[in-house]
Parts: C-alpha cells; structure tokens; sequence
C-alpha cells in the first residue's frame, strides 16, 4: 500500500472525526479512554480539571489558559497534559462548514510503564520534569496512527485486538520524541512529579479543608518551600491558587447542577464568608455567582460546549 503524503494525514483524521461527531460536544467512542471533540463555532471560556491526556487537533484552533499563562494550538498540533490542571479552555476557530475537531486519548501511566519497561527505556536523568501542560508539533508517525486508531470506529470487530496496539504505537512515538522525559515521569512513581502528584491529589480530596501548607508538604514529602517552588513550576500556580480554583469549580458545578444558592455553594466548598466567595466568584468567572449561572443555562441549552 502506497503511504498517503504527509499533507493529507491531518485531512483523513479530520475527515474521520467529523464522521463519528453528528454533534457539538465530547464524544465518547468504543474505544475505551478514546474521545472525540467537535465544535462548530467558536466557544466560551470553559473551566474544567484537565487529566492527564493526550490531544490531537485535526481541524480549528484551541485556547487553553494555565494560570498567566496561555497555550494556542490548531491543526497538526499536540497538547500533553501530565498532571491534573485546572485550565480554562475555549475553541476560537471554528465554522459549521470547518469545525474544531480533536481526538483526545487519556493517559494510562500504567500503560506507559509497562510500555518502557518493554522497550528497555531509562528516566533521563532526575531533572525537573517542567510545566504540567505542553503544546508540540504531531509528527507524521504519531498522526499515522492515529488515524488508524479512529478509523478503527468503521470496523468495531477489530477494535479490541487493533486499538490496543495502536495506542501502544502513539504512546512509543512520544516516548521517543520531545515528551519522551515527561511522559516517562508521569509512569515513574518517583521525583518531584510524583511528589506533586501527590500534592495534587490530596487537595482534591481535601479542598474544602483549610490549607495548612506545612501538613500538604508532608503529603508531598517536600519542604515547604521545595513544595511551593515545584508546585508552581508544574501547575504555574500556587498550592492556595490551585485550591481556590478547585473550590470555585466545585461551586459552579453545584448551583448549575444541582440548584443550590451562592451562600449553599460557597459553604459547602468551604468558604465562610459569602462575600469573599461572590468576589473570588467573579474575578475568575466573569461575573457575580447568580448572573453566570443563568448565563451558562442560556447557553448549554439545548447544546453543550467542547472540552479538550
């Protein structure tokens, strides 16, 4: 078989995207931790807490915001997330004949150690892993099998002996390029990753609580200001700034979904002063609590917005 020239590989993978999305929204497939993103016009600002995840974009462009930072990424381009984040993400190009169009593969680290163990690959070093959240080129061999990876949509017979291989095949092409000393730490159960990781998960648990930053870095295993130091670096954000937005997620998420009222919502992520919660509300929102729900129920209804 003749291999397709490098310009038309981005084109099928659209192509295939757009056949299994009839919708707007995040599409889950029979593949599993395999999901496929359309958006026919540009978005509003969406919050979420972004797992670790491999995306592809094979159609429009995507804004994601990483604290002060801000990450724009379109056709042909990869995002590598490696630890949970709190970003803000939006499509900006997007038409309904041109739509946004992304496939987006969760990250097993488990599946990832193995892989290395496999392939007689070594953590590089013990160097800082860097920032939590990445942007690359796809390289012609990752897109290949990708592709092959969503057309296996179109013979469901085939997806559980293929699918497998396929993302072992994407995961090797990373492995050994540019995120080849990232995604290795995010298998490794060792380094400041982890110690992060580690951080991170307790504050999800635990993010109602008061923040005692001295009981988070035993968590961590870290000192104090190791903990703040490579929190930032990972997440461009402070352990208090991740919680606040963990908080204020969880807030918006209870008065959208389950009716609750600022002052419900606001106490039972753990704020006491209904004030301080409508003004860190707004500054991260856009708007007071009451007025942002009713906007966002305007605007789910009847579609809702994609996510990375």
């Amino acid at each position: 078989m003749t291999e397709r020239p490098p310009t038309q590989r981005p084109a099928e993978l659209a192509r295939l995207i757009q056949r299994h999305t009839p919708t707007d929204g995040l599409h889950a497939t029979a593949i599993p931790r395999v999901l496929l993103i359309r958006a026919a016009r540009p978005s509003e600002p969406v919050h979420a807490l972004h797992e670790p995840a491999l995306c592809i974009v094979a159609q429009g462009r995507k804004q994601v915001m990483l604290g002060e930072e801000v990450f724009v990424y379109g056709a042909d381009q990869c995002l590598v997330v490696s630890v949970d984040l709190p970003v803000v993400g939006q499509v900006i190009e997007a038409t309904p004949d041109a739509p946004y169009l992304c496939l987006r593969v969760d990250l097993d680290p488990g599946q990832i150690g193995d892989l290395m163990l496999e392939a007689g690959l070594e953590p590089q070093g013990r160097a800082p892993p860097g920032p939590g959240l990445s942007l690359t080129p796809a390289e012609p061999s990752l897109l290949d099998a990708a592709t092959r990876l969503v057309r296996l949509l179109e013979t469901p017979r085939d997806i559980p002996i293929l699918a497998p291989l396929f993302i072992r095949e994407m995961l090797y092409r990373l492995l050994s390029g540019e995120y080849s000393a990232r995604l290795r730490h995010i298998a490794l159960a060792k380094d400041r990753l982890d110690s992060i990781n580690r951080a991170i998960a307790w504050l999800k648990h635990h993010y109602a609580e008061p923040l005692r930053i001295e009981q988070l870095a035993r968590e961590a295993h870290m000192s104090t200001s190791a903990l703040h130091h490579h929190f930032k670096s990972i997440t461009a954000m402070s352990p208090l700034q991740y919680q606040k937005q963990l908080r204020l997620q969880e807030a918006r998420r209870l008065m959208l979904g389950q009716a609750l009222d600022a002052a419900s919502a606001g106490h039972s992520v753990g704020y006491e002063s209904p004030s301080q919660f409508n003004r860190e509300y707004s500054r991260l929102f856009g708007a007071p609590p009451a007025r942002d729900i009713a906007r966002l129920r305007g605007a789910l209804a009847p579609q809702s917005n994609a996510s990375t």
